[in-house]
């Protein structure tokens, strides 16, 4: 996939790994301008990790871009480990990074989850964000999970014949149940293919067009099991979110802008959340690209993000 409307690769000028509460190591990198403008990049999943070309939304002339994996995720460790893995301590270990770095306050940038730990964190701290750039939005609500267990065969019946037939036909009522116990269990035989069939299916409902790509990515076995175990560890306790949900927050955040850039056809994440979150944020402005999907790294979507940093930059 080209990806020349991106800035050009760059290395990080520091990188770390920060102790966490419970046991967690947090991996963390600084890329860009040491004295610019503070950004924090959110991944998605819960538990997909970050990559080197989450780097490349910002300008690293003016930015001063941060990037994490989130417990359990990616270069953290322990991969997988679901113990005292919260949102409430993904939000506490975004704090801790912020007091370690010595930044006062920062723009958060996030798609999928990364939407949904930044609002959750936003919400948390309003005085410590300077803004939101939030894609493919993820609210977090019961349809939604219900929607990506059982509604995309609506549109991907084939992708989830493989995801629902990787679980025995007893045990198809409830997937998230039956793929919980097999990504929890110890043995690597077991885990690990079932972390692949999960994962293989998001990537596969995550593109507009077919992207093997995007599809060999998923399924690589370390992106694979921090991907599928945190995430169906998150789905089955409602992602840790309040019993309001993140729209009964709202008015903490109201003063706050935000740019939010929403595949027309993302089916991971349904652009119905996106339009709610826009209804519910005075100063949100909402972009829909007409022929994308799911992935920050569609054509349309990409060039749209990096418009809404750009804009940021320019509020100053």
């Amino acid at each position: 996939m080209p990806r020349g409307d991106l800035f050009p690769d760059i290395a990080p000028f520091e990188t770390g790994l920060l102790p966490l509460s419970g046991g967690h190591v947090m991996y963390w990198e600084q890329v860009g301008n040491p004295r610019g403008q503070p950004a924090l990049f959110l991944h998605g999943g819960p538990g997909a990790g970050a990559g080197a070309v989450h780097r490349r939304f910002f300008d690293p002339a003016h930015w001063r871009i941060i990037i994490f994996d989130q417990r359990g995720s990616g270069r953290s460790r322990p991969l997988g480990e679901l113990a005292g893995n919260t949102t409430p301590n993904l939000v506490a270990d975004i704090e801790t990074l912020r007091r370690f770095l010595g930044i006062e306050n920062w723009l958060l940038f996030g798609g999928s989850w990364g939407s949904t730990l930044a609002l959750a964190y936003a919400q948390a701290h309003p005085e410590r964000v300077q803004g939101c750039v939030l894609r493919g939005v993820f609210l977090g609500r019961a349809q939604e999970v219900e929607w990506f267990l059982y509604g995309m065969r609506r549109v991907f019946p084939d992708a989830w014949s493989q995801f629902a037939e990787f679980i025995p036909a007893p045990e198809r009522g409830d997937l998230l149940r039956a793929y919980l116990a097999r990504l929890t269990d110890p043995d690597p035989q077991v885990h690990f293919p079932a972390a692949r069939a999960w994962s293989q299916y998001e990537g596969l409902c995550s593109t507009l067009m077919p992207s093997p790509d995007t599809v060999a990515s998923f399924a690589q076995d370390r992106t694979a099991l921090g991907l599928a175990r945190i995430e169906a560890h998150y789905f089955a306790h409602d992602l840790f979110l309040p019993p309001e949900g993140l729209l009964g927050g709202m008015a903490r955040i109201a003063h706050l802008p935000a740019e939010i850039v929403q595949g027309r056809y993302d089916m991971v994440c349904p652009a119905e959340s996106a339009f709610d979150l826009a209804a519910a944020w005075p100063r949100a402005r909402l972009t829909v690209v007409p022929d994308a999907g799911h992935s920050a790294l569609e054509p349309g979507v990409r060039v749209s993000l990096v418009a809404a940093v750009e804009r940021f930059r320019q509020r100053g």
